[in-house]
């Protein structure tokens, strides 16, 4: 399914997003993901459904001064 991450059109597999998150090679990282707009938590990953045309951010921490 055609779906958006970070601004960029993807094909991906995954129905859910903890599962996109697996598929885009994240693994275990600490990101910060929204759907659509919404902040979710990693507790709701699994239980958060994509479907076509979706858009994701998905955001890592950045340390520097």
């Amino acid at each position: 399914m055609k779906i958006e991450v970070n601004g960029k059109p993807v094909e991906v597999r995954s129905t859910t997003l903890a599962a996109l998150l697996q598929e885009l090679d994240y693994g275990e990282q600490k990101v910060a993901t929204a759907l659509n707009r919404k902040f979710v938590r990693a507790t709701d990953r699994a239980a958060t459904t994509l479907k076509a045309g979706d858009a994701v951010e998905v955001v890592m921490p950045r340390q520097g001064g």
